[in-house]
């Protein structure tokens, strides 16, 4: 019979293999990607499409929500979620608003929101990296490349002092590939997006209708508030 080591051996044994265990189970739980909501009142979505060769039109949507997992260390692994409710975009006029939530355009009756869904990201450095993923528009899906930098991560200054990241993206689609090819004189087919995102680390974010109970990201009571009719008549033009 094997004679037993000296117990103060196998106490120091039993500790580095406990402390290594403690170590390892550290850095699994560190890599795995964390969850955040985007906040609705601090992402918006700038567009840009020519009116008639005149100069480049200009509109916001405000209000999306989605899930964003990522890892700072691993963009590889990041997953983003978002859906953008067209109801909300802004053109500075209501007749413009109107005309182009209208059937003949954007057609935000039968189809009131644009999703994205990520599927993969190929980092380019640091702190830049291009998302690829799947753009769901007017009852169309196809491939959209989303330019993105990351601005920082870090606790947020105000209360309630939530850990946040902030992105900047930009991508180019043509309207015709999903369907809006309307007054083709009058309004260009290429369309440019700038994306202004911030996302707040949430352990209950739930992703775009999910049911569950996701942390409201902004103070500003406006985002309560209902969406507005996405109603206008096809014959009014941009």
């Amino acid at each position: 019979m094997p004679a037993m080591a000296p117990a103060p051996a196998r106490l120091r044994r039993s500790a580095a293999a406990l402390l290594g265990g403690l170590v390892l189970l550290a850095a699994t739980a560190a890599a795995e990607p964390a969850r955040y909501a985007l906040d609705p009142v601090h992402t918006r979505v700038m567009f840009a499409v020519s009116h008639a060769g005149f100069s480049q039109a200009l509109g916001t949507v405000s209000g999306s929500e989605g899930i964003l997992e990522f890892d700072p260390q691993d963009w590889s692994s990041a997953r983003l979620d978002v859906r953008v409710p067209l109801q909300r975009l802004d053109l500075g006029d209501e007749d413009w608003n109107r005309a182009t939530l209208a059937r003949r355009l954007l057609d935000a009756g039968r189809w009131p929101e644009a999703r994205f869904v990520s599927e993969r990201v190929e980092p380019l450095g640091a702190d830049r990296f291009i998302v690829h993923g799947q753009l769901s528009l007017r009852g169309v899906t196809r491939p959209l490349a989303l330019e993105v930098g990351f601005n920082q991560l870090r606790r947020h200054p105000m209360p309630p002092f939530r850990r946040t990241a902030g992105f900047s993206a930009r991508a180019s689609l043509s309207r015709s590939d999903y369907g809006i090819d309307a007054w083709p004189t009058m309004i260009g087919d290429q369309v440019e997006l700038r994306i202004e995102a911030e996302a707040v680390r949430s352990s209950r974010a739930a992703a775009p209708g999910e049911p569950g109970e996701t942390e409201t990201a902004g103070s500003d009571p406006s985002t309560a508030a209902p969406l507005p009719p996405a109603s206008g008549e096809d014959n009014v033009q941009p």
